[in-house]
């Protein structure tokens, strides 16, 4: 039997468990602009796990029959669960489990090992619950609108703010979920995490800073998208603010946190080495 006939195995069993899953979030949520980046999150997480297939392949066959159990069986009735009870968390999130579970019982702990990025980045493409979008959604959206504003304000521009509305001219523009909320952070920090795994930085200390930074970058990044789509709207118009050149815009975002997240990158190159090369000089008597 060939090697990779077990896993053609475990493929088609999440494909029958989780397809009608992916069918109703690309109806549902990840229709949206607030969980549009799901779709795109799931095809990276399965091409990382996909790219070690080798490797995984290559590895003596060595079930941990009892972790691969106690991790498998909760995760498929946290997927029953989710799926009778309607809650996408669980139904979704349990698939992270399940494909852990699998490669517990086929080829034990070292075969986890090289999984546990892409396993890790799934978690990006689990939608969030409701409340907590809401309640931690709105103070960052009035922070964006406020900068916003302070900045075209100090350039020159007729605009006012009242609470996550801009006037600029003779238009209003409200400061929506997607373009300055909890989602967008979420994916620019799967963004930034992708980034560190391609590169394969060695140390920790650059990966854990950049991980942090992804934070204040997200913010500038999206204040840098509200100014193009308020500036587009001023000279262009409301429709040309609302169309394509919204899309225009996401993409504007996107670029502009890969250049901040290279930018921060490259400072915290430049800082590391000095710091590494003042802790490795002796101390004068």
């Amino acid at each position: 039997m060939p090697a990779w006939t077990p896993w053609l195995v475990v493929a088609l069993g999440l494909l029958a468990l989780y397809g009608p899953t992916v069918n109703d979030l690309f109806k549902g949520p990840w229709a949206g602009d607030q969980h549009g980046h799901g779709p795109i999150v799931l095809a990276i997480g399965l091409w990382l796990m996909w790219r070690r297939g080798p490797e995984i392949l290559a590895l003596p066959d060595r079930p941990a029959l009892g972790a691969g159990l106690a991790v498998l069986v909760p995760s498929v009735l946290l997927f029953v669960l989710g799926r009778s009870q309607d809650i996408i968390i669980f139904e979704l999130g349990s698939c992270i489990g399940v494909i852990a579970g699998c490669v517990l019982l086929l080829k034990g702990g070292a075969g986890l090992r090289p999984l546990w990025f892409g396993l890790l980045f799934l978690i990006f493409m689990i939608p969030l619950p409701g409340q907590v979008v809401d309640a931690l959604t709105q103070p960052m959206k009035i922070a964006v609108s406020y900068v916003v504003e302070w900045i075209l304000y100090h350039a020159g521009y007729p605009i006012s703010r009242t609470g996550v509305i801009l006037q600029i001219g003779q238009y209003q523009l409200l400061v929506a979920d997607a373009c300055a909320g909890l989602n967008t952070l979420f994916t620019l920090e799967a963004m930034g995490l992708l980034y560190m795994n391609l590169v394969r930085h060695e140390s920790v200390i650059r990966n854990v800073t950049l991980a942090v930074l992804v934070v204040p970058i997200s913010f500038t990044a999206n204040v840098i998208r509200v100014i193009t789509l308020t500036l587009i709207t001023y000279y262009l118009g409301d429709e040309a603010g609302q169309g394509f050149l919204h899309g225009f815009a996401g993409m504007v975002l996107f670029l502009a946190a890969l250049m901040l997240i290279m930018m921060a990158d490259s400072v915290v190159r430049w800082m590391l080495p000095n710091r590494q090369s003042d802790l490795s000089r002796p101390v004068a008597a």
